[in-house]
């Protein structure tokens, strides 16, 4: 079994008996204090962040992980369906896997789904998706003096501030970091 010393940014370990995706590893070696490793995960489950501190030798259990190439296909009730893009194998999770991936997942989008150990554990989505507007109310003659922005609705159902001239029926793209307004697709 692997040490804390093997650990490595981008690599899932078994913490607390949880799957926790490393962000950051520093090697500290203080005065004549024993060495330590510092490493910030993020747990794959629950999405909480949390600093850790190992001893040096201490064993850790590196997960396998594979990622694969998805295409959504539908939404029932709380149940996501996805297509294999490599074996064409059809496959549903739950919402709780889904997260806020939910907020940018529309049919035929792509994305990638992490495994860990057989079992999805998350959704990763494109840096920015296009979306349909569906609700942009009309902007006030004589706002455009400051940049002004306002309030669109888009197909799947989250709000982003746009510019004024954003209308109704138009695709744009948007941040999956934070939900911006990107411009129009």
């Amino acid at each position: 079994m692997p040490s804390a010393n093997d650990l490595r940014k981008g690599r899932v370990i078994r913490y607390n008996g949880e799957p926790a995706l490393v962000m950051e590893v520093l090697h500290r070696t203080p005065g004549n204090l024993r060495a330590f490793v510092q490493a910030k995960l993020r747990s794959l489950r629950s999405g909480r962040s949390a600093d850790v501190r190992f001893s040096s030798t201490e064993a850790v259990e590196v997960l396998e992980t594979d990622s694969r190439s998805v295409e959504f296909s539908y939404k029932q009730q709380d149940i996501y369906s996805f297509m294999d893009l490599e074996t064409y194998e059809s496959f549903e999770l739950d919402e709780d896997i889904v997260g806020e991936a939910r907020n940018y997942l529309v049919p035929n989008a792509q994305s990638k789904i992490l495994f860990v150990d057989g079992a999805p554990v998350q959704v990763e989505l494109p840096s920015v998706v296009e979306l349909l507007v569906t609700q942009a109310p009309e902007a006030i003659k004589g706002d455009t003096a400051t940049g002004a922005t306002k309030t669109v609705t888009m197909e799947t159902g989250i709000t982003t501030q746009t510019p004024l001239f954003v209308k109704e029926g138009e695709r744009l793209r948007i941040s999956t970091a934070d939900g911006s307004y990107q411009g129009r697709a």
